[in-house]
C-alpha cells in the first residue's frame, strides 16, 4: 500500500515545522502578501493551516475552520497574491528536503482551490 503524501512527510508534526517556516521566514516577510496577515492571531492561524494542509496531504480531517471562499471572502486576493503563496509553500517544502515531484503533487492539490480563494 503506497505512503500518502502526509505520511511520507512525517505526518502533523513535520507538516507544522513547514507552516511555521512558511509563514515566519518567507509569508510574513512578504511585503506582497504580508498585509493580508496584520490582524490575524499568527498561531492560530498556523494550527488551522497545519490541520488544512495534513488533511489536503492525506492526513486525517482535522481541519474545522471555515470553507476556503468563506475564509477569504472581502479579501479580494488576486492571482500574483495567490502564486506568492504558492510558490512561498514550494520553498518552505523544498526547505525541508521534500522531493520536487511530492511539491508538485501538493502543490496540484492547493491549485484546486485557487478559484475558491481569489476575487473573493
Amino acid at each position: 500500500m503506497e505512503q500518502s503524501l502526509y505520511e511520507k512527510l512525517g505526518g502533523q508534526e513535520a507538516i507544522g515545522k513547514v507552516v511555521d517556516y512558511f509563514y515566519n521566514e518567507l509569508v510574513l516577510k512578504d511585503e506582497t502578501v504580508s498585509k493580508f496577515f496584520e490582524n490575524t492571531d499568527m498561531e492560530k492561524q498556523k494550527k488551522h493551516q497545519t490541520k488544512f494542509i495534513s488533511f489536503a496531504l492525506g492526513g486525517p480531517n482535522q481541519y474545522s475552520g471555515n470553507s476556503m471562499a468563506k475564509a477569504h471572502k472581502g479579501m479580494n486576493l488576486q492571482p500574483e497574491h495567490f502564486s506568492a503563496i504558492v510558490n512561498h509553500l514550494h520553498d518552505a517544502l523544498a526547505h525541508y528536503g521534500v522531493s520536487e515531484s511530492d511539491i508538485d503533487t501538493a502543490l496540484t492539490k492547493v491549485a484546486t482551490l485557487r478559484d475558491d480563494i481569489i476575487y473573493q
